[in-house]
């Protein structure tokens, strides 16, 4: 796999770190039976498998698609747009700690305020443009989509048929950041 020039790729005992003009990003793939090694100064990557089942094949796949996915995550950053849906309570929510968490208010009419916390190296804000709706930024893929999850799971709705209650918040837009 090519490595983009702005990008330095360290490999050792299955741990791969990436550095990019955003910052830094390791991995761990130790429990994976593959190879890991630096070609051509640092600019290539190569994953092998010896004698490779069909299960350790695919898993080459998903390795490189993990370094990938740092690589994106040290040039980009990710961002996951998120929006708020309600039949008749309108949520409310608040950012606080320097948009390192959220505080859901008013969900189905509940006096209970849920509060999450983002998980490290993730920030959330609210959109300028759009009503309703929150963003959250950060270089790694697996904690950004975390910290999503955790704000949706915050907001079942619980007793009810779930057909007829959709209120939440669901992620709408999801990938790199792009500049407007």
């Amino acid at each position: 796999m090519e490595i983009p020039e702005e990008v330095t790729v360290k490999v050792s005992a299955k741990m791969v770190s990436v550095t990019g003009p955003r910052g830094t990003l390791t991995r761990n793939f130790k429990h994976l039976n593959l190879d890991f090694q630096l070609q051509e100064g640092g600019r290539k990557l190569k994953v092998d498998a010896w004698f490779g089942t069909r299960r350790t094949m695919a898993a080459i796949r998903t390795a490189i698609s993990h370094v990938q996915n740092l690589i994106t995550g040290v040039t980009k950053g990710f961002r996951y747009k998120m929006r708020f849906v309600y039949a008749h309570f309108p949520i409310n929510a608040s950012i606080n700690s320097g948009n390192r968490g959220i505080e859901i208010r008013n969900f189905l009419g509940e006096k209970k305020v849920r509060k999450v916390d983002m998980l490290d190296g993730v920030t959330i804000l609210r959109s300028e443009k759009v009503k309703d709706e929150i963003v959250l930024d950060g270089n790694d893929i697996e904690l950004v989509s975390r910290s999503a999850a955790l704000i949706n799971q915050k907001c079942h709705v619980k007793k009810k048929d779930i057909r007829k209650f959709l209120d939440g918040i669901y992620v709408s837009d999801k990938g790199a950041i792009k500049e407007e």
